[in-house]
């Protein structure tokens, strides 16, 4: 097959490998390509057979880019930023200004790389940014003071549902403490389902409690826990080197998983909101 036979590559499989290698599984780089788990499963799998190579290592803590995906990255990034400038040559640029909640509970630097793509790409764009309790969000939005919020939930959720994440009772990991003693809890003190869950988890399986910590924040919680005198619920990426994950064998019953979902006000600019969403699901 001489170079004019080949088939030519389709950016949109450079794009999902891409995705996938920043994720580091299928299904959260689905839900930043809008996708279904199956479409780009079999978009990676039509880039390795026209590379002929695996791109990829898998194993059961996720998928690794294998040597062949390193070679190939920094081209793949490459070809994509100028595939990017390109459209955006015979784009109207954005204008405006939007109003953004993104929750306090996040991974750090999230709000950073959100900003900051944002800003990035739609520079003639005003962004009004807040940073807090998701369970204040859908009432801002209500009343017009928000455009568009980040919000999370265990059940029960409206908007769209972009993230799921599990959540683990963490402790520090020179915090040692009998099945029958009374745990003693640090909680974000927001009054919403995040700070009220792990007394209901506990008091649902009969497992006494005391209040040891209450904070306004992740980072203060966090402290709290690496300090040693106290236990808290975390998303599973906010955990730290210096922490341990309680199980059921320490007697903690399981944890709900939290979905992540984005809501809007209908009156504000759809391109807008479009563009914020983005944004927000390419910095988790």
């Amino acid at each position: 097959m001489n170079k004019n036979e080949r088939s030519q590559l389709d950016s949109n499989l450079l794009r999902t490998f891409v995705e996938i290698a920043d994720c580091g599984n299928l299904t959260q780089a689905a839900s930043r390509l809008n996708r279904s788990q199956s479409a780009i499963s079999v978009q990676l799998r039509r880039l390795e057979e026209e590379l002929n190579v695996s791109l990829f290592e898998r194993s059961a803590k996720g998928m690794r880019v294998s040597l062949h995906g390193e070679k190939l990255m920094p081209l793949a990034r490459c070809v994509l930023s100028d595939i990017d400038k390109l459209q955006a040559l015979f784009t109207t640029p954005l204008k405006g200004r939007i109003r953004v909640g993104i929750p306090d509970d996040f991974e750090e630097n999230v709000l950073e790389r959100t900003l900051a793509t944002f800003a990035h790409n739609h520079p003639g764009v005003e962004i009004a940014a807040s940073s807090g309790c998701t369970a204040n969000f859908p009432e801002a939005i209500r009343k017009g003071d928000l455009d568009i919020a980040v919000c999370s939930g265990t059940d029960n959720v409206q908007g769209d549902v972009f993230l799921q994440q599990n959540m683990v009772w963490a402790a520090s990991k020179t915090l040692f403490i009998n099945q029958s003693d009374a745990v003693p809890l640090a909680v974000i003190n927001h009054r919403c389902w995040m700070g009220e869950l792990p007394k209901k988890v506990l008091e649902q399986h009969e497992r006494p409690y005391e209040i040891a910590f209450e904070c306004s924040g992740l980072s203060s919680q966090k402290a709290a826990i690496r300090a040693g005198f106290s236990i808290g619920i975390l998303l599973e990426n906010n955990l730290e080197d210096d922490m341990k994950v309680l199980s059921i064998h320490d007697g903690f019953p399981p944890l709900p998983t939290v979905k992540r979902y984005i809501i809007s006000n209908d009156n504000a600019p759809k391109e807008l909101i479009d563009a914020m969403a983005f944004s927000i699901k390419h910095a988790i």
